[in-house]
């Protein structure tokens, strides 16, 4: 069994360290999320479950602004207004189900590891919905219980692959959860992360993320 993450207490402390990106890899997730955004510039993003704020300044600079970085740790906004300044980023504090947002005001949303976490994810959906602007997108970044991929951790702890499939929403169940609301799947993409040359130097703590 596994229990919801509590960053109040003591995740908020070591997460930006844990899940700092190299400028490449930043880069290049930047790319990615560009190819499905509209293209107008500037473009409005929703950054939803936005932690420390590692994507939001390069949202803004990718996107020209203004970014809003909804959060509902108030430890982890914390981390984010000290660490992840922006002039054209605002840290808000809400969550899926509640956003702090006018309708139609944004025309990227983007859920970087987040739908797992969401307990109501029906009344997200709604949410999203109703801030995203007509021609707007969303983007999700997530594991499928239906597809989980061969990572490397599961040959040492086979049975965070069982507590994944649990934790993870299948890709039909996400699909048919926004078409429920009026969004539609445009593209379905893989992307993949390396993040050392070998064993040793990934144990050491030396990391080469790339596509």
């Amino acid at each position: 069994m596994s229990g919801r993450v509590d960053y109040e207490r003591r995740q908020h402390a070591v997460y930006a360290q844990g899940r700092a990106l190299p400028e490449q890899t930043l880069a290049s997730w930047m790319h990615a999320f560009a190819r499905y955004a509209p293209s107008r510039r500037p473009l409005t993003v929703l950054d939803l479950g936005s932690g420390t704020g590692r994507f939001t300044p390069a949202l803004a600079e990718t996107f020209g602004g203004p970014v809003y970085g909804v959060e509902p740790s108030s430890q982890m906004r914390a981390v984010a207004v000290e660490a992840a300044r922006h002039t054209h980023v605002t840290y808000l504090a809400g969550s899926a189900d509640r956003i702090p947002l006018p309708d139609g005001s944004c025309g990227l949303v983007l859920m970087f590891l987040v739908l797992q976490h969401v307990q109501d994810r029906n009344a997200a959906a709604v949410e999203i919905a109703r801030v995203l602007r007509p021609d707007g997108r969303l983007l999700i970044r997530s594991t499928f219980s239906d597809r989980l991929p061969d990572l490397l951790w599961h040959r040492y702890f086979p049975q965070a692959r069982v507590i994944e499939a649990r934790l993870f929403p299948s890709l039909s169940e996400v699909v048919e959860l926004f078409a429920a609301v009026g969004l539609r799947q445009v593209a379905l993409d893989q992307v993949r992360e390396r993040f050392a040359p070998s064993l040793a130097e990934f144990e050491s703590g030396a990391r080469d993320d790339v596509f």
